[in-house]
């Protein structure tokens, strides 16, 4: 699925064609859907706290609710209500009658706080104006991913089960944590320590020198190795193209060429040295540390390393030496109020009461799906593993999802709902639920843009980098 958020990449909204229609759409998609719009309710309206809600209820409603939280969206952009990510699955969702609701939360930027907060006013507001659902479903991408998951931790009685799309389910503290890491390799190695890291004043100059350094960097081999490097600390995949092939794992160059684009022309540059702004306004001060971290270690378990080292000694540099000055480099020393509202929006602490399914692509270069491993290993811990399924498409980008893959991951929920079993969960039975959709919903950047057979694979993340669990 084609991921945009005005300027970012954290809330998944479908890049519509201007010359495809929605009634085209409807007519490819399959025999009938359009009876999805007759009788169609819709409530909308606004909380105390200024967030908008969105609520669309078929004539015929199953009695399922799916309650939908949307990714990030750039401060201070617009921001409307989303009750899905997908137009295409909207319509299915409805067609089947199923409810869908959702809300824009009450801020944009980091707005997990808000979320968490307005998502069950959505349903209360859902129950006060249609009916109390059989069921309730959480789902989201992205933000809304993690989103999704802090609801179902914190309301385990408000949901019966939840799907997370691309989500940062390894938690906000070591989200943010991983982000500083890979900030500060280059603040210290590229930057000569001029980049404001952390309590930023001027998110804009300091995002726009960081660019600069970044496009100069890259045009030298030293500077390439450790552009190398620094994507390192994020475990950044080096696939960046959904419609492209992945490059062969030792096609170094080719890694670190789309590192250096996912960086600089992504999300990455503006979450590390303009968006933190907004996220520590929040905070209270900044929420994020690097004491004690050894990047040696890092490195050590990053799944890039061998390009690293490749890459350094081709550039004739010491990466040992470089190791040694990001390790004796003054470090960063969080705010301890501010980790305590991070940790609170949210860390997770696997202790799921609700069967949750993920799904993450293997190239994913903004929320890297060594996520997963840090979700599954506090599940593993709490003993909960039945009741988690973690599921990955063979695909590079953000949220690259066709509308089939998303169709059939909440059919293989809704299975688990019905029946106790994963049955339907596994890449195999996933991939055939995806084909025996009309081919319409192969869709990957919208309604009539270009089809992807369905990529599900069996697939098992590295260690996530920086994990954190410290939820009291």
């Amino acid at each position: 699925m084609g991921a945009i958020m005005n300027s970012s990449i954290f809330k998944p909204v479908r890049r519509w064609l201007a010359a495809v229609s929605v009634a085209a759409v409807v007519t490819l998609a399959a025999p009938g859907i359009a009876r999805s719009q007759a009788g169609l309710k819709t409530y909308t309206g606004t909380f105390a706290d200024h967030a908008a809600y969105l609520i669309e209820v078929p004539k015929d409603w199953n009695g399922t609710l799916f309650l939908y939280s949307h990714g990030f969206v750039s401060p201070d952009t617009l921001n409307p209500p989303a009750d899905n990510g997908d137009i295409l699955v909207r319509l299915y969702l409805l067609s089947n009658g199923y409810a869908l609701a959702g809300s824009s939360y009450a801020g944009t930027g980091w707005a997990v706080e808000d979320a968490l907060h307005d998502q069950i006013a959505v349903l209360d507001t859902f129950e006060r104006l249609v009916a109390h659902p059989r069921r309730t479903i959480a789902w989201g991408h992205s933000m809304g991913g993690i989103t999704t998951a802090g609801l179902v931790q914190n309301h385990p009685e408000r949901f019966s089960g939840a799907i997370s799309l691309c989500g940062v389910v390894a938690g906000s503290p070591g989200f943010w944590n991983q982000l500083l890491d890979s900030a500060f390799a280059f603040n210290t190695l590229l930057a000569s320590g001029q980049l404001q890291l952390v309590h930023i004043t001027d998110p804009v100059t300091n995002l726009a020198n960081a660019e600069t350094i970044l496009n100069n960097a890259q045009s030298t081999p030293q500077g390439q190795a450790r552009i190398a490097l620094v994507a390192a600390l994020v475990d950044s995949p080096g696939w960046i193209d959904p419609l492209s092939p992945e490059p062969s794992v030792d096609d170094y160059a080719t890694l670190e060429a789309n590192q250096f684009i996912s960086l600089g022309s992504g999300l990455d540059f503006p979450l590390y040295f303009a968006f933190r702004a907004e996220l520590e306004k929040r905070a209270g001060g900044n929420p994020s540390w690097n004491t004690g971290v050894d990047y040696q270690k890092q490195l050590n378990l990053s799944v890039n390393r061998d390009e690293v080292e490749s890459l350094y000694k081709q550039a004739g540099m010491s990466l040992a030496a470089d190791l040694k000055t990001l390790n004796e480099a003054a470090r960063i020393v969080a705010d301890p109020a501010a980790v305590h509202y991070l940790t609170r929006n949210i860390a997770l602490d696997g202790e799921i009461r609700v069967p949750v399914l993920t799904v993450h692509t293997v190239g994913d270069d903004i929320v890297n799906v060594q996520n997963e491993q840090a979700y599954a290993a506090i599940v593993h811990k709490t003993g909960h593993d039945s009741l988690l399924r973690e599921t990955f498409v063979h695909r590079a980008g953000h949220c690259q999802f066709t509308s089939a893959e998303t169709i059939a991951s909440l059919q293989a929920l809704i299975h688990r709902l019905d029946t106790g079993e994963w049955k339907g969960a596994d890449a195999k039975a996933l991939n055939a639920a995806a084909s025996a959709l009309p081919l319409a919903y192969d869709d990957i950047f919208g309604p009539g843009s270009q089809l992807l057979p369905p990529a599900f694979i069996e697939y098992a993340p590295a260690p996530f980098l920086r994990p954190y669990d410290d939820v009291n």
